[in-house]
């Protein structure tokens, strides 16, 4: 050891022995990026945590990490990190240095500047006096943490475990370490980007309005350590799409949701699956490329602004850029893609060029044919085939579509695969027919967030419901409840007569209606005459004017209502369907759309959502039998249910939009000891659905109500009803006088 490096060597007070292995080489890296003080600063560090007593890799990992950490910081931060030691050391979490020190140098990579790894030293600092229990698990995944969140976002996430667990600490380590459902629906809602949620109404209406397709959303995650990344794709559940995308090369991320759209929009509309069994892997490579572009030329031809959003997305790959020693054909077809969608590319080889011409030749003469992609596919692979593309290194430089599928939808298998983990397409193999019919027999669950008082925040994802239709009973039974209110039928009617719209409201300027509007046809000759174009809109109608509303009775299915009523002989269950039998039968006369269901909980891990009778649906027997086999049990967590509800009433286009809702009591579950938690979601939903333009108004069968329901709906937004054998005459006329 030289004279230099022994002084070096004496400054640091430590004896262990391994140091004089690496002492050498850590010192050479730490001139490279420390001054002389710097480098006095990083010896006594090193002194420092030695002298802790927690083991020799301590002192080993500050110094060979360090150097790499003043390089990206400044060299202020040794003496922080030192006293970040020190802290964990006095607060009886020696385990958690090593971590600590350990993930450092990845975090600094990923904040890139010292004052935001200062803000996660103060983070680290709330976890030791707020919860201690969690750090070690958030040590251990802050590498992946960073990388999905910004630092304003890692600090509401670790805020959100620190208040929602505050009384529960023995849970903190399953929140940092990424083990429960509500730490990764935090995540999502902290990760950057545009995030698939907050424009799914968008999206969905763009599809409509655009592509004329009304198909299901499946948004996945890229955030979570899976072994093979997903790709958007289609299959029988419709669209699987990223929940977020990040702003890429000046494209923001809501307009690539638009590109990726239009692409599987194009591959529904115009793409045929063909027989894979028929092809090499490379040939279904080739074909799938000039598949996507026909597919691409014939949405551009309905909407041209689509080829500059996908050339903005679509790389543009180098003549020649692939090396001799990778496997080029990933290259080649990325250089076809882009010639085939830009007319201006400058590409020179060719046979390239031959059969771009033979491509556009055959789709001015049958753009529909899919035909097309499989012969030029076949044909072009022939020609630029070389030996080199079984190469196991294959060149993916400027070679990856962001804004393309995995074409999954454009083959057919005749043959299973062997690997489980390898998917298949829709259109064959493995009885995907029994697979079918499974999935139909269940809707997937829906998760919606939770108001928390305490936190004075959303838990994300904290109830799921699962909705299902009611199988059916025997309608007699209903109609003999009807029967038993024949008087009250009666008297019904004439308020029902009084209310239907009676005015009538001309609509003119008609391509097709009841009759001729004489003004227009007299204008419209008048125009003929004289050598101009005329209107063609020549008819007039008449439709009924006044009542615009649609309504959606919400019942609690809870247990308490299989109670016989006070006083009475019914029980609550059977006075329900004796009630929504009569308002049924009622609104069906109005004319008003309207829709029953029920729902009752288990936790918030199991919210039950009936469907009773559709918007759609007539009164008759099929929901009359529905109701007759209504059936109550398990506890009424209502927000949940209220926010689901709302699904439906929202995408109504009537001008008045009514949620009703019939209770025996308060919000209550057997996961919730805390009585306000539930008041407070409940009455946060119907916020939320006024927000939306759904009123929401309770009738409730508790004598206690006045006590909470205000509370939740409003002062004005309830209706307590005593006598609870006179709700089969009370609830229509409720009803009515809602929507006068």
């Amino acid at each position: 050891m030289s004279p230099e490096l022994q002084n070096y060597r004496d400054k640091l007070r430590c004896s262990v022995h391994n140091i004089d292995d690496i002492f050498e080489e850590c010192l050479c890296e730490a001139k490279s990026v420390m001054t002389p003080k710097g480098i006095e600063a990083w010896l006594d560090a090193a002194s420092r945590v030695c002298g802790l007593g927690r083991g020799k890799e301590l002192v080993l990992i500050l110094l060979e990490e360090m150097p790499e950490i003043v390089r990206l910081t400044d060299e202020d931060i040794i003496q922080d990190v030192t006293e970040m030691a020190e802290t964990l050391s006095s607060q009886l979490l020696g385990p958690a240095i090593n971590p600590f020190l350990t993930t450092l140098p990845a975090v600094c990579r990923r904040f890139e500047n010292s004052e935001m790894l200062r803000d996660w030293l103060q983070l680290i600092i709330k976890m030791i006096d707020e919860a201690k229990e969690g750090l070690i698990p958030l040590l251990g995944r802050i590498v992946y943490l960073v990388n999905q969140l910004s630092i304003g976002g890692l600090k509401n996430w670790i805020n959100y475990g620190i208040r929602a667990y505050r009384e529960q600490p023995h849970r903190l380590g399953d929140f940092f370490s990424l083990q429960t459902a509500d730490a990764h629906a935090m995540l999502q809602r902290e990760r950057h980007g545009t995030l698939y949620i907050d424009h799914e109404r968008q999206l969905k209406l763009s599809l409509r309005a655009l592509w004329e397709l009304d198909l299901d959303f499946h948004p996945y995650s890229l955030a979570f350590d899976i072994l093979r990344q997903p790709r958007p794709h289609i299959d029988k559940l419709g669209f699987h799409i990223p929940d977020v995308y990040d702003d890429l090369e000046g494209m923001k991320g809501i307009d690539r949701y638009h590109a990726i759209l239009a692409h599987l929009a194009a591959h529904q509309l115009w793409s045929k699956p063909y027989l894979a069994d028929n092809f090499s892997s490379f040939q279904h490579l080739t074909v799938e490329t000039f598949e996507d572009a026909r597919i691409e030329t014939l949405a551009i031809a309905r909407y041209p602004g689509l080829r500059q959003l996908w050339l903005s997305l679509h790389p543009i790959p180098k003549e020649g850029g692939c090396p001799n020693d990778y496997a080029c054909i990933r290259h080649k077809l990325a250089i076809l893609s882009r010639a085939l969608l830009d007319p201006g590319h400058s590409y020179t080889d060719p046979v390239l060029l031959e059969y771009i011409e033979q491509f556009n030749k055959r789709m001015a003469d049958d753009p529909y044919n899919t035909a097309l992609s499989t012969e030029l596919g076949v044909a072009y692979l022939t020609k630029i085939y070389e030996h080199n593309f079984r190469k196991p290194n294959v060149w993916f430089e400027d070679t990856e579509v962001s804004y393309r599928d995995d074409n999954r939808y454009l083959w057919m298998f005749l043959e299973d695969t062997d690997d489980e983990d390898e998917f298949h397409s829709d259109h064959g193999a493995n009885d995907h027919k029994q697979i079918q019919q499974q999935e139909e027999d269940i809707l997937p669950p829906q998760h919606y967030p939770e108001w928390d008082y305490q936190i004075q925040g959303y838990r994300p994802d904290w109830a799921t419901v699962y909705e299902g239709i009611q199988s059916p009973g025997d309608p007699r039974h209903i109609d003999q409840l009807l029967e038993k209110h024949q008087l009250l039928a009666k008297r019904l009617k004439k308020i029902v007569d009084l209310l239907k719209p009676q005015k009538r409201k001309r609509v003119r300027y008609q391509h097709e209606g009841d009759e001729l509007d004489l003004d227009v046809l007299i204008r419209a000759m008048t125009d003929f005459r004289a050598g101009s174009v005329p209107d063609t809109r020549i008819y007039q109608s008449h439709v009924k004017d006044g009542r615009n509303i649609a309504v959606l009775l919400l019942l609690d299915l809870s247990e308490s209502i299989n109670d016989t009523a006070k006083g009475g002989k019914s029980s609550i269950l059977q006075l329900s369907q004796e009630s929504v039998s009569m308002l049924a039968w009622a609104v069906e006369a109005l004319g008003d759309p309207f829709a029953i269901a029920g729902f009752a909980s288990n936790t918030r891990h199991e919210v039950r959502y009936t469907h009773f009778k559709g918007f759609k649906e007539h009164w008759g027997d099929l929901p009359k039998s529905r109701l007759a086999a209504m059936k109550a049990g398990y506890s009424t967590r209502m927000g949940a249910a209220l926010r689901h509800a709302g699904r439906y009433l929202v995408e109504r286009r009537e001008e008045k939009k009514l949620l009703l809702v019939l209770s025996d009591g308060e919000p209550s579950d057997i996961d919730v000891q805390d009585v306000r938690y539930l008041k407070d979601d409940t009455h946060t939903a119907v916020n939320e659905l006024e927000r939306q333009g759904i009123t929401t108004y309770c009738i409730t069968l508790d004598t206690n109500a006045d006590e909470y329901v205000a509370d939740i709906f409003g002062a004005s937004r309830y209706t307590v009803i005593d006598q609870l054998e006179s709700l089969p005459e009370k609830l229509p006329r409720l009803f009515m006088a809602l929507t006068r």
